[in-house]
C-alpha cells in the first residue's frame, strides 16, 4: 500500500536517487563503474528478460568492470516503461529486419499474434534492442564515468576541508 503523503512522482524520484547513491557507492574506479552500467544498459535494452540480470553478470565479468553497476543498469527496462522500449525496439529492428508474416500492428497484438509470429517477432525485436542499446551504452558510460568521477573530487575537497579544520595537537 503506498505511502500517504508521497505521491506517484515522490516514489519515482526516491527510487532513482536510490539508485544513484548505490551507484556512486561502489568501491571500484569510476572507468569500472561506467563501463559495469554501460554493460548492464545495453543488455536491458535487449528484449531477454529473464536472463537480462545473468547476462549482464556474465557481460562484466568478461569485460572486467564492476557486476553490481551491470546488475543495477538492467533497470532501465522495467515494468514500467517496458511496453515503450519493446514498441521502439519493434519499430527500430524492422527498418533492419523484415516484418514478420506481412504487417503486424503492435498496438493490437494478441498473445497468438505474438505466438504465431515467435521467432521473428523476437529476431526484430532483439535487433532493434541491439541497435538501441549500443548508443545507450556509449552515452550511459560517458554520463557515468563524469557523474562519478565529479562526485568523487567533491567527496575529496570535502574531506580535505575537514581536515584542514581539525585542530591540530
Amino acid at each position: 500500500m503506498p505511502s500517504p503523503g508521497f505521491s506517484f512522482w515522490d516514489r519515482i524520484r526516491r527510487w532513482v536517487r536510490y539508485g544513484y547513491l548505490r551507484i556512486i557507492r561502489i568501491k571500484a574506479p569510476p572507468e569500472s563503474i561506467a563501463l559495469g552500467l554501460a554493460v548492464g544498459v545495453f543488455v536491458g535494452c535487449l528484449p531477454v528478460v529473464p536472463f537480462q540480470t545473468v547476462l549482464a553478470l556474465a557481460l562484466a565479468f568478461f569485460c572486467r568492470c564492476s557486476k553490481i553497476a551491470a546488475a543495477l543498469g538492467t533497470w532501465v527496462s522495467n515494468p514500467a516503461n517496458m511496453v515503450f522500449l519493446y514498441y521502439l525496439f519493434f519499430k527500430v529492428g524492422s527498418l533492419i529486419v523484415p516484418s514478420p508474416g506481412g504487417r503486424l500492428d503492435p498496438t493490437a497484438v494478441s498473445m497468438t499474434d505474438m505466438l504465431r509470429h515467435g521467432w521473428s517477432l523476437f529476431l526484430t525485436m532483439f535487433v532493434g534492442g541491439f541497435l538501441v542499446g549500443i548508443p545507450s551504452a556509449v552515452i550511459t558510460y560517458f554520463l557515468a564515468f563524469k557523474a562519478i568521477r565529479s562526485f568523487l573530487i567533491r567527496k575529496a575537497k570535502r574531506r580535505m576541508e575537514r581536515l584542514r579544520q581539525r585542530p591540530r595537537p
